[in-house]
């Protein structure tokens, strides 16, 4: 049977733990989901697929990497927050630049909001 080319992506958006208002580069204020303020929706997800030399090395594992969506639905600000490997590490991040969402919203209105993001990689 041949490995799963595709890595399995799971999301998890997570409120941090700070939950204060940061200014972001565009002076759009960044928040926490919670309290009054909804998780952006992922309605485009771009698929990590497995590197040759990662597939021969067997290189399974999570890679988790935080970002803020912007109230225009796109990612900014992506930073790896745990590692796996070089490769899928990097790609991961090239990955989750491309995804588009439906932003989160704070007194219906959207809001730019902080989120995690796990990118899970399995071989079958």
């Amino acid at each position: 049977m041949r490995p799963l080319l595709a890595a399995l992506v799971t999301v998890f958006l997570v409120t941090l733990s700070v939950s204060a208002q940061t200014p972001a580069p565009a002076d759009e204020p960044v928040y926490d989901q919670g309290d009054g303020v909804s998780p952006p929706r992922v309605t485009k997800q771009v698929y990590v697929h497995y590197t040759s030399r990662t597939i021969r090395e067997k290189v399974q594992g999570t890679i988790k990497l935080k970002c803020v969506v912007s109230s225009e639905g796109t990612t900014r600000n992506v930073e790896i927050v745990s590692r796996l490997d070089e490769e899928l590490d990097d790609n991961a991040v090239a990955a989750l630049k491309q995804w588009k969402f439906e932003p989160g919203q704070r007194e219906g209105k959207p809001v730019a909001v902080r989120i995690t993001v796990d990118m899970t990689f399995t071989l079958r």
